[in-house]
């Protein structure tokens, strides 16, 4: 099957479905790693533990701050472009794919729900996010907004005079004080780690229980749609 039949095949149709454009997975993975980047470098500016004398530990933690810096543009931009895509993206990028506002995504949280408390057998299978896994992201998407302003608020105390960082001096009342915004930047770091961790485990039951390699999408930005013969069906 050729790239523009798999993306003219119905939704109803067995086959392989263009699911997620190139920004969405570009965002996704620039996300993902800069996040991974940050967390180590963060936690070793939040707590060092280099074994060297007072050089070494300065050497050190300047280059954790400078690569922290620079990981923290990546993740700005790519988080600014997906939140952008979800007006300018296809439909299974859409904002409404998060925020379940129709009856039909509602049905599919209920029904993705009472799978994962083992209260119906199969898989409520879906195109795009299922209704469930859209919340989670959206709780990520808070958090990752709000690690990026304490992020802004923490820089613009360091940021030379001139610097354009400055202007975000007034996250920091706001925020309830440089050592409030310092607190929550840390919980929340932990916080995304432990979503991160959930939005992995989804994944991985969801693409076992859907057959549809999910895990390989997010790669090639088809997925696989099996057909099903139980009457199953959902889709949204």
């Amino acid at each position: 099957m050729n790239d523009a039949s798999a993306r003219r095949l119905p939704e109803s149709a067995p086959g392989r479905v263009y699911v997620w454009e190139l920004p969405v997975r570009v965002t996704h993975w620039a996300i993902f790693l800069s996040v991974v980047v940050l967390c180590v470098t963060g936690t070793y500016i939040g707590r060092p533990f280099s074994a060297g004398g007072a050089t070494t530990d300065r050497f050190v933690m300047g280059i954790m701050k400078v690569v922290h810096f620079y990981a923290a543009i990546v993740f700005d931009v790519a988080l600014a472009a997906r939140i952008g895509w979800m007006f300018f993206g296809n439909r299974y990028a859409c904002w409404d794919q998060f925020i379940p506002l129709t009856r039909e995504r509602w049905r599919g949280f209920v029904k993705t729900t009472k799978f994962y408390c083992f209260l119906r057998h199969s898989f409520p299978e879906t195109i795009g996010l299922n209704p469930m896994l859209g919340l989670l992201f959206v709780g990520i998407f808070a958090l990752e907004l709000l690690m990026a302003a304490t992020g802004f608020a923490l820089y613009s105390v360091l940021a030379p005079i001139g610097s354009p960082m400055r202007v975000f001096r007034f996250l920091v009342p706001i925020l309830g004080g440089l050592q409030d915004a310092r607190w929550t930047h840390h919980v929340g770091m932990w916080l995304l780690i432990t979503l991160v961790l959930a939005h992995i485990i989804a994944v991985v039951v969801i693409s076992v229980a859907q057959r549809s390699d999910m895990i390989g999408s997010i790669f090639s930005g088809y997925k696989l749609i099996v057909d099903r013969q139980d009457g199953e069906r959902d889709n949204g």
